[in-house]
């Protein structure tokens, strides 16, 4: 998400081409664990405590998940780029060239970095949430405080609406992201303020729609922790879920990650700049 391009590194760089494909891979796992681990956390202290420190000021969660992906971009965005989310993996491939043979690796490494941070989170939580579920007389196998590490509706929200309540989020977030790291758009941000405002992206879209459910925007961060969860005690409460679930952080992304991108380079794209652009062409022209 920090630095948008169809290769990350040179192919005049020393490195086997082998070698910069798992440095990359090991810089999308890392990415996505700091996201999970720092975001995770800050799932853990709105639910497990009470009073929650979050309880009047919902913000400060939505601020902690932007923070983890700006934090995540400085850290990687050199290596990889850091898409740090299959949607994006799947929209560059799409629409700004990103290999194809990179991005079921790419994937893979992301659900693995979720399923990392998604342990550090228990390592460090794991006695507050067993306390919590004790004193709820929950268990983890019955989806006690199971919200620390993967998304499950809001109020009033099904599947099937949560499916396009994820569409529409995502789709925002690729046409910010798309916006935001496009070298032809002459009023997105410059130098590294490009991750700040990708975090602020995040963070805007957890306070516009967080609550009806937990905005995963993101396979990897679903599935990664959910995954581990039901390794870790929650079995199928998270695997496959209540009401098989599972499926529509996965699927509402993908989709909504594609629809967003396009609609920024069909719509908005081709379209940018037109004057000055036209300008430079005269310009260009010969007396």
């Amino acid at each position: 998400m920090g630095r948008i391009e169809s290769e990350n590194i040179s192919e005049d760089s020393p490195l086997p081409l082998k070698g910069r494909l798992i440095g990359e891979l090991i810089s999308e796992m890392l990415a996505v664990a700091i996201i999970i681990t720092l975001g995770d956390s800050a799932a853990a202290m709105i639910i497990l405590y009470d009073p929650s420190p979050y309880a009047t000021a919902y913000w400060g969660v939505c601020i902690a998940w932007g923070l983890a992906v700006t934090l995540a971009i400085f850290v990687t965005g050199s290596v990889s780029g850091t898409h740090a989310n299959p949607a994006v993996t799947l929209a560059l491939m799409l629409f700004r060239g990103f290999p194809k043979r990179k991005v079921l690796p790419y994937m893979a490494a992301q659900v693995v970095g979720g399923f990392i941070g998604a342990a550090l989170v228990l390592q460090m939580y794991g006695p507050v949430i067993d306390a919590f579920n004790a004193t709820h007389e929950l268990t983890r196998a019955a989806g006690g405080a199971s919200g620390v590490f993967f998304t499950n509706p809001g109020l009033h929200i099904t599947p099937t609406h949560a499916f396009w309540d994820e569409v529409i989020l995502t789709g925002i977030l690729l046409l910010g992201i798309f916006a935001i790291t496009d070298e032809y758009n002459t009023v997105a941000p410059m130098a590294n303020s490009g991750a700040f405002m990708i975090g602020l992206l995040v963070a805007g879209i957890g306070a516009s729609g967080g609550y009806l459910e937990a905005w995963p925007i993101n396979p990897a961060r679903d599935l990664g922790p959910r995954i581990f969860a039901f390794f870790a005690g929650w079995g199928s409460s998270a695997l496959p879920g209540k009401d098989f679930y599972m499926w529509v952080p996965i699927a509402g992304p993908l989709v909504g990650g594609v629809v967003g991108a396009a609609i920024y380079q069909y719509g908005v794209k081709p379209f940018q700049n037109r004057e000055e652009m036209a300008g430079a062409s005269d310009a260009d022209i010969p007396a």
